[in-house]
């Protein structure tokens, strides 16, 4: 009697999606985007725009929608990223939610041992270039006060008006290159809890995952992504009014659509962590209790079983 084979299916192949950054004076059918079609890019993603900024809207989304399993594919590291820093912080959190990267001409391929070992290097470099960054302006500046100069922007120093809106345009575009490259860690939960929860529940999940938010900076930061078209205007909505006693309910269900992986424990251990006093009594958070909490929530609508 003929055997039935018992392997399992072999697992889905991997999608292998890819990002051109092309200049605006490229045409479309632009060099890389050939290789990336020889690579066997199946969906390919075209950025336009010059490699000064690092505002770009096509890459923030594709990066929010790949998934566990995904292969985001460019032709060369610069086409992904303007620094060393930038760049490991993106594949960071790609790797974080199961996602590879791989460069054509550079030999970064996450999904294989000698790309992460060349990822390991690039890390090495990048952590000897701050170093040395930050040893020549400690030079830089001893040499000059050796001199007699005095350290900073001439032109600061006498107010000048033109100085002053050279330094403060050059803060507002770090303030926005930070956002952009940091935006991947906070942002997709903001669009899961807005604005359905408050800002200060937001501001507590966000800092329960090792941020250090406040409203004031989360609501400044939200608002500046939504100015610049990297962000959902109806982030900012007004949360819906609900009675003081309705606190811990919405706290609890913010917790859970943040990370519905949680067990009632684990959200009970959280609450307790965060000072907050269980709604019947008593010193400690109990899941009964939270279950309780999540049965309202239910019932309001703000969870979904």
């Amino acid at each position: 009697m003929p055997q039935v084979a018992t392997a399992s299916s072999p697992p889905p192949p991997q999608r292998l999606i890819g990002y051109a950054r092309v200049s605006t004076d490229d045409q479309l059918n632009d060099a890389q985007v050939d290789e990336l079609r020889a690579a066997g890019c199946h969906r390919i993603h075209q950025e336009h725009g010059s490699g000064i900024s690092r505002a770009r809207p096509v890459l923030t989304k594709l990066l929010k929608d790949l998934t566990a399993g995904d292969v985001l594919v460019v032709v060369r590291l610069d086409r992904l990223a303007r620094s060393v820093s930038h760049l490991l912080q993106v594949i960071e959190d790609l790797e974080g939610r199961g996602v590879h990267f791989r460069s054509l001409r550079d030999p970064i391929d996450t999904s294989t041992p000698q790309g992460m070992f060349s990822l390991q290097v690039l890390g090495a470099v990048a952590q000897l270039e701050r170093a040395l960054i930050a040893e020549r302006t400690k030079a830089g500046m001893k040499a000059a006060k050796a001199r007699g100069r005095l350290a900073g922007n001439p032109g600061l120093r006498e107010r000048r008006p033109e100085a002053i809106k050279a330094v403060s345009q050059a803060r507002e575009k770090l303030y926005l290159d930070e956002l952009i490259s940091s935006a991947q860690t906070w942002l997709p939960t903001v669009r899961q809890l807005r604005p359905q929860h408050s800002w200060d529940n937001v501001v507590r999940v966000l800092n329960r995952r090792g941020h250090d938010w406040t409203v004031e900076r989360l609501r400044r930061a939200v608002h500046r992504m939504v100015r610049e078209k990297l962000a959902e205007p109806e982030l900012l909505a007004r949360s819906p009014r609900r009675a003081p006693e309705d606190h811990l309910m919405k706290l609890v269900a913010a917790i859970t659509i943040a990370d519905p992986t949680l067990s009632l424990r684990d959200i009970a251990t959280q609450l307790d962590q965060m000072g907050e006093r269980p709604a019947r009594g008593g010193r400690k958070w109990q899941p009964s209790s939270v279950r309780a909490l999540l049965d309202e929530a239910h019932r309001f609508g703000l969870i979904r079983y």
